[in-house]
């Protein structure tokens, strides 16, 4: 039985679909490695996170530099919508939005759990300052760049 003095929060009681959408943008923990290149295995349909990033993506902030018209700046942005998570199998682990879609609880790092937005850093499981711009990187050099990320399959505490 819920307390009335201390309901559950909307995460824990709204279907990713009936969230408003202040509320669905508040559950992005900043870390960013949604923003990151990725390269898909042609052979084996895996993908890989590079340590390259966007070019609208600020490192030092782990914000998209342009949020509101990224997808006319970088056409092939992806917008995440409630309709689309569950197929973005490359989303990180991570991701409030993933874990939500999955059923699983915001991890204890999160904003909307600790308050801080910086919780996440704090933390170690975002990007900031530990990416280069996507500008000017041939095929070859992203292949180099190819990284493992704290709360992904393969990381090492």
């Amino acid at each position: 039985m819920t307390d009335p003095q201390f309901p559950k929060p909307f995460w824990q009681t709204k279907p990713l679909a009936d969230m408003s959408a202040d509320e669905w943008e508040s559950l992005c923990d900043g870390c960013g490695k949604c923003c990151l290149i990725r390269l898909e295995d042609e052979e084996t349909g895996e993908v890989h996170n590079t340590d390259a990033h966007c070019k609208l993506f600020d490192s030092g902030s782990c914000e998209c530099k342009d949020y509101v018209n990224r997808k006319a700046v970088v056409s092939d942005c992806v917008i995440l919508k409630p309709a689309n998570i569950k197929a973005l199998k490359w989303m990180p682990r991570s991701c409030a939005y993933r874990l939500l879609s999955e059923g699983a609880e915001l991890p204890e790092w999160h904003h909307l759990r600790t308050g801080s937005r910086d919780s996440i850093h704090e933390a170690g499981m975002s990007v900031r300052n530990a990416t280069v711009t996507e500008e000017g990187l041939s095929e070859a050099a992203l292949l180099s760049r190819i990284t493992l990320w704290p709360g992904e399959p393969g990381w090492e505490d």
